[in-house]
């Protein structure tokens, strides 16, 4: 898929970004094409993506639309855990939804951690700092993406969540 300056993506995992121009860069003598991409909510920094980079240029997605995100927050209830056991198998595997973007998957991580953090809570302990990066970096991907989506502030995200989510279930309880 080609970009155009001004397009606004998701470039996994940095966040929400625009392309604010695609430019000639020079690199040890060889010139190379690059989308220039600001981030929206980190606006002291340009991240330079290589135009014919498969690999990173498979990282920038097209944003949801609100439908798809008012989608996306309807099943979040029905999102099944996906905590391991294994530290290492579970780093491993919450690298890997981080590095791919999938919203669902996302939220499912996002999920897991907070249930496993309640638990943690429960027993007078916290989640450890991995697990909290983890939570901390998949929020901040999906947080900006709805915030942007939907014209709303990133601490508005997630009581939009909580109160769709809600409302929901009041639908349901009728």
């Amino acid at each position: 898929m080609s970009y155009k300056v001004n397009d606004v993506v998701l470039y996994v995992p940095h966040g929400v970004c625009e392309i604010s121009e695609i430019a000639e860069m020079d690199l040890r003598g060889n010139s190379l094409e690059c989308y220039a991409l600001k981030p929206l909510y980190y606006e002291k920094c340009t991240i330079f993506v290589p135009v014919n980079n498969t690999i990173l240029t498979s990282k920038m997605r097209r944003l949801l639309s609100a439908e798809e995100i008012y989608a996306l927050v309807k099943k979040m209830p029905n999102e099944s855990t996906i905590w391991i056991e294994d530290e290492v198998v579970r780093n491993r595997r919450y690298n890997e939804i981080l590095d791919g973007g999938d919203r669902t998957e996302l939220v499912r991580l996002i999920r897991t951690l907070y249930f496993h953090w309640q638990e943690q809570k429960n027993k007078n302990k916290t989640l450890n700092e991995t697990d909290k990066r983890f939570m901390k970096d998949a929020e901040k991907m999906l947080y900006e993406e709805f915030a942007h989506v939907l014209k709303i502030k990133r601490e508005q995200v997630l009581p939009f969540i909580i109160e769709q989510i809600e409302a929901g279930a009041a639908v349901e309880n009728v």
